[in-house]
């Protein structure tokens, strides 16, 4: 598995076509992507009052879309598929690897939010960048959502 820097993540962000290496004629097959990198708005705090915003989110796998609908507590509560499944592919928050839908039920939610977010854009557009516009001299480019800091 591998994971996107900042740098590849947004190489040929602020342009509509293809990357300079397919544009020059090269075919060059560009590696997939599995993990995203990312920084909570507010970070998940654990029993022992530590608090982590670091973490890495995998890309989902159809199982992982599939298993939670079999789950007791999504049948009785579809809202709860959420908690389920991003339990699945989020696979570390600082130092906690064991992400299961306990932890994610304590965090805050704009932490649920932010991640519900990151979860849409990697799983259906492939990356963690947003096109924004500037609303003062209306230059286009783009951000990346992860939070991460810049030039990583």
């Amino acid at each position: 598995m591998r994971r996107g820097s900042f740098a590849e993540l947004f190489a040929d962000a602020a342009t509509d076509g293809p990357p300079a290496d397919q544009a020059a004629g090269s075919h060059a097959e560009q590696p997939l992507i599995t993990e995203f990198s990312f920084v909570l708005p507010r970070g998940y705090v654990d029993s022992a009052g530590h608090v982590h915003r670091e973490g890495v989110m995998r890309l989902a796998t159809a199982r992982d879309e599939l298993v939670p609908l079999r789950d007791d507590r999504v049948r009785e509560n579809p809202a709860y598929l959420t908690v389920v499944l991003l339990a699945r592919v989020i696979t570390r928050i600082g130092g906690v690897t064991d992400v299961h839908a306990g932890v994610v039920e304590n965090l805050f939610a704009a932490d649920l939010a932010f991640l519900q977010d990151l979860y849409r854009r990697v799983n259906t557009e492939g990356h963690t960048r947003a096109a924004v516009t500037c609303p003062a001299c209306e230059h286009r480019f783009a951000v990346d959502v992860s939070g991460g800091r810049l030039g990583e």
